[in-house]
């Protein structure tokens, strides 16, 4: 059995799910490091099972009417950003009982794709592949499709993060300053919804928010500095993407459900450490008040 590298160099399937790993790494680090700091991953799980609306009308509407054209990862693009305009608007317009009205977006999305499924003849390997995720399944074209959204996604974040960090950790402050709230906030949430697409052509739907927040939950737990927290995401979760890859290759494992194993497995991991880390300093202080 060749190394994984000489797979990789060898298997044009292999190399171009690598590269759609460390193009979705991108957008996961830079996205998600503002989910984790914002705490709305309660709305980035709902967008992301929102998306079945639009992969289920998507396939539908090519077994059945024969729009061929149509691409399921158009719909889950199409279904993503409007759940997440939805939940924008009732997130700075009713937040009395934002949580249960997220929730019923959330039941409202996957109901909907559900019955288009329903009524679509065949045995769906293209739904399956949406939702446990298949990277092996990436095209060319859905790398170029990555890459033009990774541009994308850096461009605007480049542009606007002072005023993303702004609203962030505080949206009255923010509002005081003249910033303008809500139009930053409904397009955090599009760039969300963005990530979210990309990261399903890697995991799937199930796994997506595993790697849209553990990266970023891992890096704030080594830093506080928000530029330095994005840098260090982009690369743990590229660290994912490698180390889930191989693994998957030796072991002979589902690719996407490896890559999220492995995240959450160095995220507990990390979790003890530091826990164990503080539980000692915590010991360790009666015997240094002691000692002065």
């Amino acid at each position: 059995m060749p190394s994984f590298w000489e797979a990789l160099i060898s298997n044009p399937l292999l190399l171009a799910a690598f590269l759609a790993g460390l193009a979705a790494s991108v957008v996961s680090g830079i996205v998600g490091s503002y989910v984790v700091v914002k705490r709305i991953v309660f709305i980035g799980g709902s967008i992301s099972h929102s998306v079945l609306s639009g992969i289920g009308l998507c396939i539908w509407l090519e077994r059945v009417h024969g729009v061929t054209w149509l691409s399921p990862l158009y719909g889950a693009l199409v279904a993503a950003i409007a759940s997440a305009l939805i939940m924008g608007w009732i997130h700075l317009n009713y937040r009395q009982r934002e949580d249960s009205v997220i929730a019923a977006i959330w039941s409202i999305g996957m109901a909907i794709g559900i019955i288009f499924i329903t009524h679509t003849p065949g045995f769906n390997v293209e739904l399956t592949n949406f939702l446990i995720g298949n990277i092996l399944w990436v095209s060319k074209t859905d790398l170029y499709i990555l890459a033009g959204l990774d541009i994308g996604v850096i461009i605007i974040t480049l542009c606007l993060h002072n005023r993303f960090l702004a609203i962030c950790f505080d949206e009255e402050q923010a509002r005081l300053q003249g910033l303008p709230v809500q139009t930053l906030y409904l397009l955090l949430l599009t760039l969300i919804a963005v990530s979210i697409v990309l990261l399903i052509q890697v995991v799937g739907i199930v796994l997506v928010m595993t790697m849209l927040t553990i990266p970023a939950a891992i890096a704030n737990l080594l830093t506080y500095r928000m530029s330095h927290m994005i840098a260090l995401a982009i690369m743990i979760s590229c660290l994912f993407c490698v180390s889930g890859n191989a693994l998957a290759y030796y072991l002979d494992w589902a690719t996407g459900a490896t890559i999220a194993l492995v995240a959450g497995l160095i995220y507990v991991a990390s979790l003890a450490l530091i826990w164990n880390k503080k539980l000692f300093t915590w010991h360790k202080l009666p015997l240094l008040a002691n000692k002065e």
